[in-house]
């Protein structure tokens, strides 16, 4: 059974594919579009499928940091040809073009689409468990030191997040579609292998959804740390505020110039002022004391 790939999509060996093997224009159309969703589409003739695996990639915002990238691998698999279009310089999809050469069986593109499929799954665990390792670091950080930056990071991975949950998404929908069209090349020998991916997928969906609940758990305590600093603050200038007021008090009233105050003609009048003052400051210091203000 011959095997095509194509590293670009707008190859012309691609329209020559598609004028031998009867290739319908709207499955070009999505291959060629360069931003189609995960899908399978069944004719009488053959599969189109169109699989993201994922790669770890530096993120040009966040230096040090890794994301998640994208890029399609496009199916036509029939009973006697197989047809993938994908980027060579994405080692994911190099790893399970690769696999499906060591594993698959040339006379069998079932078999190929299977292992090309389940390839692609497996390479999510990895993605996942960089997630899992950038939420820890967030959690500890949250704590120790929350800052803008944190907060920066959590909607960065958030919006990533999304990103892979809608992928996921497609991917577990391809994944059924594969076992309940009766009219797609995946025979009876190959269905419990799609199950299997099938489970996978839906097991990284779930690890997807944990992830986003730790994320708002991360961004509640982030709320919550910067509220209780705001809090400690505003008490301090209270307090401070509050251990000023007699000063000020006295201060504002012997500043007024009136006639008659106490003290006013003695010799050791600012002695007895500030004294005053002094004593009047102890004491709220003492009753702040008492209330556990201090």
């Amino acid at each position: 059974m011959p095997w095509y790939e194509l590293a670009d999509a707008h190859d012309t060996r691609l329209d020559e594919l598609a004028k031998q093997y009867n290739l319908h224009p709207l499955h070009l159309e999505d291959t060629r579009s360069g931003d189609e969703s995960v899908k399978v589409d069944t004719t009488s003739l053959y599969t189109f499928a169109v699989f993201k695996p994922v790669r770890l990639v530096a993120d040009p915002d966040h230096p040090g940091e890794q994301m998640p990238s994208f890029s399609p691998i496009d199916i036509f698999a029939g009973k006697d040809f197989l047809i993938t279009i994908s980027d060579p310089a994405c080692s994911a999809s190099t790893q399970a073009l690769q696999r499906a050469r060591r594993d698959g069986d040339d006379d069998n593109p079932a078999k190929l689409v299977s292992l090309i499929l389940d390839t692609i799954v497996d390479l999510y665990f990895p993605a996942i468990d960089h997630f899992d390792d950038r939420i820890d670091q967030l959690e500890d950080q949250v704590f120790d030191d929350p800052s803008p930056e944190i907060l920066q990071s959590v909607f960065a991975i958030k919006r990533e997040l999304i990103d892979l949950r809608r992928v996921l998404v497609n991917t577990r929908d391809a994944s059924l579609h594969l076992q309940r069209d009766p009219n797609t090349l995946i025979d009876a020998e190959r269905q419990p292998y799609v199950r299997d991916t099938y489970d996978h997928v839906v097991r990284l969906l779930d690890s997807v959804e944990t992830q986003r609940d730790l994320l708002n758990n991360t961004l509640d305590i982030y709320l919550s740390s910067v509220a209780n600093r705001t809090n400690e603050v505003m008490k301090v200038l209270t307090v401070l505020g509050t251990i000023a007021l007699p000063a000020l008090a006295i201060s504002g009233i012997y500043g007024m110039n009136l006639k008659g105050l106490p003290f006013e003609d003695s010799p050791y009048g600012a002695e007895w002022v500030g004294g005053i003052t002094l004593a009047a400051t102890a004491i709220l210091l003492y009753v702040l004391r008492r209330l556990r203000w201090l």
